[in-house]
């Protein structure tokens, strides 16, 4: 009996996160041509489009992971929300076990840009979404630093993934030198973010549906910010102060307990 129940309880997950990703893309592709569109109409100014068009992302997100919770597709914790919400003018660092670690965060950042890798431009389900919240694109390197300094200029606060993908359980942590850069460049300070998910699930080795025996539980820690004016004291170049910053992250990312 007790298998039979476990059985039924995979099945389920597995159904569930069918109608949690569905779902997704309907509503992706519902704010792409209405919504936005509306609300295009009536805001000009583009930057205060982009912040409300934020908000409403954050809220739809805020939903979907409820939605996932209620129907016992996930289970998750995040320590610290209220200080995440609060964050400005700053870069959030996070590490990225799974495919929905970017809607976790940016469900409790109510303002929350992000930089975006070229092929998400050119996603149907996703593309008119970070147009409209004028998301960074990763294209040109110098373009890319430009804009995060406007960002971060206004109080903005930025979301990095700097390993640049999905980690793959088992494997040891590769960070890519972007985040680092980008706060070499600004002197800005770092939001760390701990993310774990046990037992491992919607990995970038797993399909959708390859859910684990038992619900996933995604566990979230905001952890301490990291001022980033050591690091560039006494740095002979920006490049030098930058390898500095990554080599701590290295350290910061990893969980605590």
């Amino acid at each position: 009996m007790h298998k039979l129940i476990r059985g039924l309880d995979k099945l389920w997950r597995i159904v569930g996160t069918g109608i949690s990703f569905t779902m997704f893309g309907l509503g992706a592709l519902l704010l792409t041509f209405f919504i936005f569109p509306l609300l295009t109409c009536r805001l000009r100014d583009p930057m205060a489009r982009e912040v409300k068009v934020q908000q409403i992302i954050s809220r739809a997100f805020r939903f979907f992971i409820g939605f996932m919770r209620t129907f016992h597709v996930i289970d998750c914790t995040i320590e610290g929300e209220a200080t995440l919400a609060q964050d400005k003018g700053c870069l959030v660092i996070a590490n990225h076990p799974s495919l929905i670690d970017y809607v976790m965060l940016a469900s409790v950042m109510p303002q929350c840009d992000c930089i975006v890798k070229a092929a998400i431009w050119h996603n149907p389900f996703i593309r008119g979404i970070v147009r409209a919240a004028g998301y960074i694109p990763n294209i040109s390197p110098e373009d890319l630093l430009k804009r995060c300094e406007q960002r971060l200029a206004l109080g903005h606060r930025i979301l990095i993934f700097p390993e640049g993908t999905r980690t793959t359980p088992g494997e040891a942590m590769t960070l890519q030198r972007g985040a680092a850069q980008i706060a070499a460049r600004t002197g800005c300070d770092m939001r760390v973010v701990h993310i774990t998910c046990r037992p491992s699930s919607l990995t970038k080795q797993e399909k959708w549906y390859q859910v684990p025996e038992t619900i996933s539980l995604f566990h979230v820690v905001v952890q301490e910010k990291i001022s980033v004016a050591p690091f560039l004291a006494d740095a002979p170049s920006e490049a030098a102060a930058a390898r500095r910053i990554n080599r701590h992250l290295m350290t910061a990312l990893l969980p605590k307990h």
